[in-house]
């Protein structure tokens, strides 16, 4: 595990299982993460924590990734990642219509949701990606 925390992750799924996975393999890439369980707790948690970027899944019973996606715009310009078991280019192209600004469809191998991450966040200038190394190019074992 890195040492230094490099930038802020917000996992928001409905699945605990997920978001356990999803914190375990990004902290040891250096990210500082914090999870959800539902859409509503992750909007409050993009209001209370300011994250550098947002994973989200779609399918949630509370709040959809869509309806979250309109919510979080309306006050805030973090990076979104949509990971989804969807894979339909109509709703590839409503979420990203609805705010998102990438989608990438589960299962993903981990190298890749890394690689997406650093890409937003060298957007922002928040990341010194010279800094992670050791990527892992193994694919995530669970459906995520």
């Amino acid at each position: 595990m890195k040492n230094n925390m490099f930038i802020k992750i917000l996992v928001i799924d409905d699945d605990p299982a997920i978001t356990e996975i999803m914190s375990m393999l990004l902290k040891t890439h250096g990210f500082d993460v914090i999870t959800a369980n539902s859409g509503s707790k992750g909007i409050d948690l993009v209001r209370e924590n300011n994250p550098g970027v947002v994973l989200l899944d779609l399918m949630m019973p509370d709040m959809d990734g869509w309806q979250v996606c309109k919510v979080v715009r309306k006050f805030s310009n973090v990076p979104i990642l949509i990971l989804s078991a969807i894979n339909d280019p109509c709703a590839v192209a409503s979420v990203l219509d609805a705010g998102a600004d990438d989608f990438l469809v589960k299962p993903v191998p981990s190298s890749v949701i890394v690689a997406h991450i650093r890409k937003m966040v060298r957007r922002t200038g928040a990341l010194d990606t010279s800094k992670l190394k050791n990527i892992d190019t193994q694919p995530l074992r669970s459906q995520i």
